[in-house]
């Protein structure tokens, strides 16, 4: 039913809950569900494993995958029956970092080089033929996504890597992920991108972007999916499925390009999938001006991303009581607290109630709304300080709790990232850079309001669901038969869908 080989083993995600003694479990992204198990279900999971071994375990484990539940165990995954995969480097004038590239490709593989009208091209020809790749000159500069077209084109493997000059690859980055191509299901699997080590990179911003790089996603595998907490990934390094890929990339988009892309891919019934157990170095932008430049670029992408996917590129979503709560906070009144802490009493036991029959629903109750009430003050504090920093700096011209509030959310920001990040930086240029990178980003996104003539990347969204007041859950009663049994309970969605950053290519 699910094409999934015998043996393709899966662990529940590190946030997901066995609960109500094993009879249900709860997580899963972006919507956090309730799956129940059927008896013959509950014997399928080995602990929080689940491996296919027949048509009901392999059904299971597929339902586990498209709900975020579960992540592919990479040690255990089985080899790809045909992993003949070509290289498809877009490149502009960059023939050293290309010819580092192609040194860590392994010999004997198909790379076919675009040459996106560098300025000398012959450089770039002297380099792809010493190490046998393809040269493809472009006569004109289409940008990242119409060079990776062209070299798309000339592909007549199963499987295409997309990888930027600027990268350096492991061993076992592509081996890696093609495994994962096993699930039939997959249409893209992207490595961790890490910072490459270079002799400019220990200077202040070089150490800012090893820790807090714009395309490094973190080190907890996903199911790549709009509005999850990975909502996408970058193509400076990616695997892909050909037949999976449509007309490819928009050539109309010069940034954001990568995240159209994936998006694209997934909403034809594809999964898209970051796995950070494969690893692939970025040589990052260190010069401070080339840096908050691009991140400033990065934002600009946010309008066509917009135009093209409504509704995915909110920089909050908020559910109307996470939404009433925060508000509350933020007037910084003798009744906010009071008014706050109602909201979240009054949703936890809304989400008790619906989650139905549970053991402890209660306590689960209380815990999906503490998640969803950080969650909700996460996002306000990067709405005020990234997205809407131009009105926050105004309202701090004219009010005083504006001022508070922003002070709250820029240093708490920089404290709570700071401490996850175990950078070799000091705090005060830490925060600086953080600061900054979240300027430029926020410049960028409106410039792009003001240039496309619309505030949708701008516009937070209000989750909506009829008799839930904005908290939705997935309840399913048995994971043997995926469709047949679904009903809707009551959830906390929580996380954002941020605009995200584009790669960097030619």
């Amino acid at each position: 039913m699910t094409g999934l080989p015998h043996g393709f083993a899966v662990a529940l995600d590190p946030h997901a809950l066995v609960v109500d003694d094993g009879r249900a479990l709860l997580g899963g992204a972006p919507v956090t569900r309730l799956l129940r198990l059927t008896p013959r279900a509950r014997t399928l999971l080995e602990g929080r494993t689940a491996r296919v071994r027949d048509a009901a375990s392999a059904v299971l484990v597929d339902r586990l995958l498209d709900l975020g539940l579960a992540h592919p165990l990479v040690a255990e995954l089985p080899p790809h029956p045909d992993p003949r995969c070509t290289y498809v480097v877009p490149v502009r004038d960059r023939a050293r970092q290309l010819d580092r590239l192609l040194g860590s490709i392994a010999p004997g593989s198909e790379v076919i080089v675009v040459d996106d009208a560098s300025r000398d091209a012959a450089a770039i020809e002297a380099v792809a033929v010493r190490h046998g790749a393809q040269f493809l000159p472009l006569s004109e500069n289409l940008g990242p996504a119409g060079a990776r077209n062209a070299g798309l084109r000339l592909v007549r493997t199963p499987f295409v890597v997309f990888v930027d000059s600027d990268i350096v690859l492991a061993e076992d980055t592509v081996p890696t992920l093609l495994r994962h191509f096993t699930d039939p299901r997959l249409g893209i699997a992207v490595p961790r991108i890490t910072g490459l080590r270079t002799a400019g990179s220990d200077n202040w911003i070089g150490r800012y972007e090893q820790a807090r790089s714009s395309l490094d996603l973190g080190s907890r595998p996903a199911l790549v999916r709009p509005g999850s907490f990975v909502s996408w990934a970058s193509t400076a390094c990616v695997v892909a499925r050909v037949d999976a890929l449509g007309d490819g990339f928009d050539e109309r988009m010069r940034v954001g390009e990568d995240v159209d892309f994936g998006w694209r891919v997934i909403a034809r019934g594809w999964r898209m999938r970051y796995e950070p157990a494969s690893t692939a170095a970025h040589e990052h932008r260190v010069d401070f001006r080339d840096w908050f430049v691009r991140k400033a670029e990065y934002g600009t992408g946010a309008h066509p991303l917009a135009e093209r996917h409504p509704g995915s590129v909110a920089p909050a979503v908020l559910a109307p009581w996470s939404t009433l709560a925060v508000a509350a906070l933020l007037a910084q009144r003798r009744w906010s607290v009071p008014v706050a802490a109602a909201c979240g009493a009054v949703t936890a036991m809304r989400i008790a109630r619906k989650l139905g029959p549970v053991e402890h629903s209660g306590r689960l109750g209380v815990r999906l709304t503490a998640n969803g009430a950080v969650a909700a003050l996460s996002q306000t504090g990067a709405l005020m300080t990234r997205h809407w920093w131009p009105l926050t700096a105004v309202g701090c011209l004219v009010s005083r709790r504006v001022r508070r509030a922003a002070a709250v959310a820029a240093v708490a920001d920089i404290a709570l990232e700071y401490r996850r990040s175990r950078v070799g930086l000091d705090p005060v240029r830490y925060g600086l850079a953080r600061r900054l990178d979240d300027l430029a980003y926020g410049t960028g996104v409106w410039i792009s309001a003001f240039s496309g003539r619309s505030v949708a990347a701008l516009r937070p969204r209000l989750l909506r669901a009829s008799g839930t007041a904005g908290e939705r859950t997935t309840r399913d009663t048995s994971a043997q038969k995926p469709a047949a049994s679904r009903r809707n309970a009551a959830s906390i969605r929580s996380g954002s869908s941020a605009v995200p950053s584009s790669s960097h290519s030619s």
